[in-house]
């Protein structure tokens, strides 16, 4: 929308380029691939029905190409990154091609289908068949026919062969666009890495080729219903069948895309204990457990398909994420196939843990942006009241609420977190693109850089984006508690993120404990060292000169130091009081995640910085756009890194005060009458 008090920094995004420009780029491009472009495309894509009238409201969704090619190709250099790993064709005109047409997909098919599915929800049938809301199934079908699922999988294996972090680019495109959509092929995804560095080659030609197809769809089954993330629980046992395979039983709760009915069959990746095997996390093996088990031919026929090998006992019905079916499964005798070694099955699950984390994360980002997409056009178009320095639009009878400070402090919030955000995680999945190196030392390396990254990037990220949610609500005022209007569904498919795939407090615990402690610090002291010599380099810089970006490059480079030191005194205190590490442990990781999306601001603006001193003679819209990026890094050091301060300083404290209170002082009991309906009534503590 045009207005006068709109400035740059709160950009509309610049709309999608014609399509028949980017069919004919994605030609061009895929003839030197050698994909064909119908992999990208459906030459007759299935119709998506309209989707049912409900009393939501139906957020607009445009995918933000722009900044998501400024971090990748501007901040992060991804096109030479490729370039290093061997992928010679991801070029920037490839990579744009290849986003603009995901993006395509996205606002047609899906994004149309976020509202009318969360009213419609999936529905459990009587034969144990799940049905997943009008549109999702023909629009999974389409997503299929264009190659989507297997963007990332080798090409011997049925794929596109792309990097690992093109996969995550799709991800943001596809989940904010419809989270609940997207955790279908999401969930595959995990699926197809887990098997493609874990799997035998035959369980490669049979189960990942269809799923890189999209054919067969995946998931991971951890939880119990005694165990969530204390996985050393599992009960589920594995008892060999004598000829390979193994009969598989128990039961697996909060299992997302269980059962559906988007694709032809289910492969479950499951935890379960062999006969004899060691108690507690150490004795845990990596199953693969079909719906329906393959004839020999590695197909589905008329007699393989008559009965389930797993069955869906049941759906939660649940606050957000409503078309998204969250499955009781039941493993009865099933007939499985053991992943890699036995008894090392925790081991391989923590690639698709580490995948379903950083794609949390990302739900973070996505949120994030819904939020920001949904909120910025009802503040430049609602009035009320007069500006607070004077009358902005005389001739109306109030002002756009846009010129108000706190309005515009709740959107700058949400637009700055973000864009850190997504330059956090595109950082993250260009490291993870090491994960499938075919040198095993190159893996282990990747791994232990990245699992310094994953535990932040999945709370921190989860974390904000439910804050920037609420914000965005607030923005509307008392309209936004409202269904009518759309921004309650996007916090309520917020909720979730910080709870599965590992609450914020065990992924605290994880980073301080695992990553660090446990580490020495070893990892830490790279990334300090590291991000300390980027903030000196900027900071010398002329463009830090020419932007006034020297302090905040002295600010990152003192913070990164604590980072360590903060650290170092946890570790101190936990040698007389070991309950400090679970006192400071959330706030350290939000601390790092405040210093860290800090230091992808600091290289934001250096790299925006730069493009305007390159260009002095640039387009008015791309000045706009690199102008807005300092303006809004300048306002993420004003307002929101200092709260990297306060968490520092929490970790600090004296347990005392959290630790110790008896049990008798928690009773519910010894405040409310026994008859009040209070479920504690008359406990008493042992």
């Amino acid at each position: 929308p045009s207005s006068p008090m709109l400035p740059p920094s709160f950009s509309i995004y610049h709309p999608l380029p014609p399509s028949n420009m980017l069919s004919s780029r994605l030609s061009l491009l895929s003839r030197r691939v050698r994909l064909a472009p119908s992999r990208f495309m459906s030459a007759s894509p299935e119709v998506v029905p309209d989707a049912p009238a409900s009393a939501h409201a139906q957020l607009p969704y445009v995918a933000p190409l722009r900044e998501m090619n400024f971090v990748l190709n501007e901040v992060h250099n991804a096109p030479e990154h490729y370039q290093k790993l061997g992928f010679e064709d991801c070029t920037p005109d490839f990579l744009d091609a290849i986003n603009s047409e995901c993006a395509k997909f996205a606002q047609e098919q899906i994004a149309p289908l976020y509202s009318s599915g969360d009213a419609e929800g999936c529905t459990y049938q009587p034969n144990t068949d799940v049905t997943t809301p009008a549109g999702y199934k023909e629009a999974y079908k389409n997503f299929s026919e264009g190659g989507w699922n297997g963007l990332t999988v080798p090409e011997e294996w049925g794929g596109q062969g792309m990097p690992l972090s093109m996969g995550v680019v799709k991800s943001e495109i596809i989940g904010a666009a419809n989270w609940s959509w997207a955790m279908y092929p999401g969930l595959s995804m995990g699926a197809m890495n887990t098997l493609l560095l874990h799997a035998d080659d035959q369980q490669k030609q049979t189960y990942l080729t269809k799923l890189a197809s999209g054919e067969w769809s995946g998931t991971m089954c951890l939880t119990e219903p005694h165990c969530g993330t204390d996985l050393g629980q599992v009960a589920t046992r594995a008892e060999p069948n004598g000829d390979g395979s193994y009969a598989v039983t128990g039961t697996k709760v909060y299992i997302s895309g269980g059962e559906h009915d988007l694709a032809e069959n289910i492969v479950h990746i499951v935890l379960a204990r062999l006969p004899g095997a060691p108690a507690g996390t150490k004795g845990i093996s990596l199953f693969l457990v079909p719906k329906y088990v393959p004839g020999e031919d590695g197909e589905l026929n008329e007699e393989s398909t008559k009965a389930k090998n797993v069955t869906c006992v049941g759906i939660e019905t649940k606050m957000g994420i409503k078309s998204s079916a969250t499955c009781v499964m039941g493993f009865e005798n099933s007939k499985g196939w053991l992943i890699g070694e036995e008894n090392d099955g925790l081991e391989q699950m923590f690639t698709f843990m580490n995948t379903a984390r950083l794609g949390t994360a990302m739900q973070g980002v996505c949120h994030m942006e819904r939020a920001y997409q949904g909120a910025l056009p009802w503040a430049v178009d609602r009035a009320s009241m007069r500006s607070l320095s004077g009358k902005k639009y005389p001739d109306d009878v109030a002002d756009k609420i846009i010129v108000h400070p706190d309005v515009r402090k709740n959107l700058l919030t949400i637009k700055a977190l973000c864009e850190g955000g997504r330059s956090m995680i595109y950082d993250a999945a260009l490291k993870a693109d090491g994960m499938i190196a075919d040198d095993e030392a190159a893996r282990e390396k990747c791994e232990e850089e990245l699992g310094l990254h994953t535990p932040t990037l999945k709370a921190f990220l989860t974390e904000l984006g439910v804050e920037a949610t609420s914000l965005g609500m607030q923005v509307y005022g008392g309209a936004g508690y409202i269904k009518d209007y759309g921004m309650e569904q996007i916090m309520r498919d917020a909720r979730i993120s910080t709870l599965y795939e590992g609450t914020t407090g065990v992924q605290a615990l994880d980073l301080i404990g695992r990553k660090i402690l446990l580490d020495k610090g070893k990892e830490l002291s790279k990334q300090v060292k590291l991000q300390i010599s980027e903030a000196a380099r900027i900071g010398t810089s002329q463009t830090a000169r020419n932007h006034g970006l020297l302090g905040h490059s002295v600010e990152i480079g003192k913070l990164s130091a604590q980072w360590a030191t903060t650290a170092a005194r946890v570790t101190m205190g936990a040698a007389s009081d070991r309950d400090i590490v679970g006192t400071a442990s959330t706030d350290y990781l939000m601390f790092s995640g405040y210093l860290s999306c800090g230091y992808q601001w600091l290289k934001m603006m250096e790299a925006a910085g730069k493009a305007l001193d390159a260009d002095p003679n640039m387009q008015e819209a791309d000045r706009a756009f690199y102008e807005s990026k300092l303006e809004t890094g300048r306002f993420y050091f004003d307002r929101l890194l200092p709260k990297a301060y306060m968490h520092r300083d929490l970790c600090l404290k004296n347990p005392k005060s959290i630790m110790s209170m008896s049990l008798e002082g928690w009773d519910l009991a010894t405040t409310l009458p026994s008859d009040s309906g209070n479920a504690y009534a008359g406990h008493k503590a042992e």
